[in-house]
């Protein structure tokens, strides 16, 4: 693997990146177990395609923001190491894919150059914040919540507490009442509110999320204090990291946390963890997000849409007046949220003399553009449609959100991109007035796991697959019923047919015919779906699920002409359980190494949790020597206590839960760290002369 040289001005990021060489040697060399190494890229942002020998690599973009300068950049990114195309996710992020897991190193170093990391945007760590790209220039937020974003993400990233926990964390900031960040999905979600006297708080949800068995999250502070946002959301975390399940993947997520042991037993722990807290208050620097520089165009006087029609569709659907007077923003619309390299480079080239050097990356896979004026609307609708992203219908029905489904994913089980495009021509065809409703929205997904959104669409599609005799076809699993009802309420659909994928379209047009027959005037489509009943539904679609009149071309998925034959690879969206005892004593000895430098640098609560990480994973070696493979953190310090400690097997001064369980029971103090460190660092020496025997045999 070829070395390389970064002349980036953060040491730790550069530490970060050589770090990541190092592993990819030691890995191609043997000496990382494939499963350790799997997490560590994971966390990196690098992550497995379906395709043999390449990887996805995922941008991490708080929030959404990213500047003119930075998305060319990514563009070169794209051209240089990957497939020359930019995925727009819908956690705000960009990903590229077809990329050599021996080049990453290279291409973080160069995305480094312009403040852009991968870190974290994988693995079993906090996700990508986001929040609503119009948070900032939102004529309903009652203050702007980019700052808060920010300044959760900058506290969180590399922090001790979210490196390794039993699966991935996502936090959303919504920027007013609409909740259009989609607060009630999440692990935290957050709507800001403001008091009479102009004190500013958030409006807490906990244990929301989506997947498989969505879940809605709960109401758990109707203001919380601006200042005490980041401690409550590490103690949270703190709670998950300890109790969360770790052994089953699909029951890894605080939601079953919450649903396991309830939610006041969760509040009543994130208490507990509060005096371990690395602050106890938390003030947002709410300048740390500076104002984007504002073009002021000339020369635009006479300029006339190429198209008077569809320069009026794309007004009344795309372009918003902004709370900042006499400023637009105006939304773009991308296909399956995918831009190729050459059109991003088009579209800077077009726009950037006419809006402000600030994108924001949208939920539904689209852009963002702010400050336009009055004036230059027609200017830049000429311009988008020059570079061919001037459709109309942004968030609205003919805006489908969907994942990359089986053209990249390991998980997908069928290709849920090629039926999105096939949706959105539907809709323009033969529904084109319905590019003004955004009561409906269309989700799809390649899989169950909601990575499209389906589980909280009006209309929602995830992949799946069907017997019919001897045969396998593609299905689609059509959900109804969910999405946002405000300040942080929203629906999860409910599952109402499975039916052969390349009958979705009709399943499609008789629902729209159906709501155009019967919905009441101005009657929105939640309210519709409520009046009818689930069962309503059922029996409407239940003729498109009828295998006994399939065709050969049914036998086909969307996008191919080979049959189809259901393949799932292993996923790997939040890492993989790591048992091998070599592997866990050699973490153990690295996060003794982190846990000294942090010491060094005087980061006494960064110190203490690593040597937290040091006794957990120590324990859990000796553990699984004797067949005991306990899920959560807390079965382990139980579990070791009844193994070893109570049997006198290997006796401590005292039980090994208090030993472990001093850090939340003392502040995160220089002496509590040195006493703290010497003994995580006894024990592993003590574990490690424990288990020499066995080696031995």
């Amino acid at each position: 693997m070829q070395s390389f040289r970064t002349e980036l001005e953060n040491p730790i990021v550069e530490k970060d990146i050589i770090d990541l060489e190092k592993k990819i040697r030691a890995f191609r060399e043997g000496k990382i177990h494939d499963e350790k190494f799997r997490s560590l890229r994971l966390a990196r942002g690098i992550y497995g395609q379906r395709q043999p020998g390449v990887q996805m690599v995922r941008i991490k973009l708080p929030f959404g923001k990213v500047t003119f300068k930075q998305i060319l950049r990514i563009a070169d990114i794209s051209d240089e190491y990957a497939s020359s195309n930019l995925h727009l996710t819908t956690r705000q992020d960009i990903q590229i894919h077809y990329v050599s897991l021996d080049r990453t190193p290279e291409l973080w170093a160069k995305l480094a150059e312009d403040d852009i990391t991968l870190r974290e945007a994988c693995g079993n760590t906090v996700r990508n914040i986001t929040a609503s790209p119009t948070a900032g220039i939102d004529p309903k937020e009652p203050f702007d919540v980019s700052p808060y974003a920010y300044g959760t993400f900058e506290y969180l990233l590399r922090n001790p507490v979210n490196q390794d926990m039993p699966r991935k964390f996502k936090i959303a900031f919504s920027s007013s009442d609409d909740d259009t960040a989609f607060a009630f999905a999440h692990d935290i979600g957050l709507i800001p509110k403001l008091k009479p006297n102009g004190e500013r708080g958030f409006k807490v949800l906990l244990g929301g999320g989506l997947g498989a068995q969505p879940m809605l999250a709960s109401l758990v502070e109707e203001f919380l204090p601006e200042d005490q946002l980041v401690p409550y959301i590490e103690s949270v975390i703190r709670v998950f990291d300890r109790y969360g399940e770790r052994n089953n993947r699909n029951k890894a997520r605080l939601k079953y946390l919450v649903q396991k042991v309830g939610l006041e037993e969760v509040l009543r722990l994130a208490k507990v963890e509060r005096i371990a807290n690395k602050v106890k208050t938390y003030k947002i620097n709410r300048d740390t997000i500076p104002q984007p520089n504002i073009p002021q165009p000339t020369g635009l006087e006479g300029i006339e849409p190429v198209d008077q029609f569809k320069y009026q569709q794309w007004l009344d659907t795309n372009v918003f007046a902004q709370k900042q007077e006499g400023y637009y923003g105006v939304y773009i619309k991308a296909l399956k949220g995918d831009i190729p390299t050459a059109q991003a480079r088009k579209l800077i080239a077009a726009i950037e003399h006419l809006v402000a050097d600030e994108l924001r990356i949208t939920a539904n896979q689209g852009l963002l553009l702010k400050y336009a004026t009055k004036a230059s609307l027609p200017a830049l609708f000429n311009a988008l449609t020059e570079v061919g992203l001037a459709a109309p219908g942004f968030d609205s029905v003919a805006d489908v959100t969907t994942c990359p489904g089986t053209d990249t994913c390991n998980l997908g089980i069928s290709n849920s991109m090629t039926f999105a495009s096939v949706v959105e021509d539907l809709i323009y065809n033969e529904y084109a007035d319905l590019i003004y409703n955004r009561d409906i929205k269309i989700k799809i997904s390649g899989c169950m796991n909601s990575c499209g959104q389906h589980s909280m669409a009006h209309i929602g599609f995830h992949g799946s697959s069907l017997k019919a005799g001897a045969r396998v076809l593609p299905s689609m699993q059509v959900m109804l019923g969910g999405g946002i009802v405000g300040d942080g309420v929203g629906r999860a659909g409910d599952r109402v047919i499975k039916i052969p994928s390349k009958r979705a379209t009709d399943v499609l047009r008789t629902l729209l015919n159906d709501y155009k027959a019967n919905s009441n005037e101005n009657e929105i489509f939640h309210n519709y779906y409520d009046r009818q009943g689930k069962d309503y539904f059922y029996q409407m679609l239940k003729p498109l699920a009828d295998l006994t009149t399939l065709t050969d071309d049914e036998f086909v998925d969307w996008g191919h002409v080979e049959n189809y034959a259901s393949a799932i690879g292993v996923g790997e969206c939040a890492g993989v359980v790591i048992d091998l005892v070599a592997t866990l004593l050699y973490e153990s000895d690295e996060k003794m190494e982190w846990a000294n430098a942090s010491y060094e640098a005087g980061s006494w609560a960064d110190a203490i949790y690593h040597a937290y990480s040091v006794l957990i994973s120590s324990a859990k070696a000796l553990l699984l020597d004797k067949g005991v493979n306990s899920s959560t953190h807390g079965g382990i310090i139980r579990e070791f206590d009844n193994q070893y400690v109570t049997t006198g097997e290997m006796p401590l001064n005292g039980s090994f839960n208090d030993l472990v369980l001093q850090i939340n029971q003392n502040e995160p103090s220089e002496a509590f760290a040195t006493t703290y460190l010497a003994q995580a660092a006894d024990f592993l020496a003590t574990v490690k002369v424990k288990r020499e025997p066995l080696l031995q045999s």
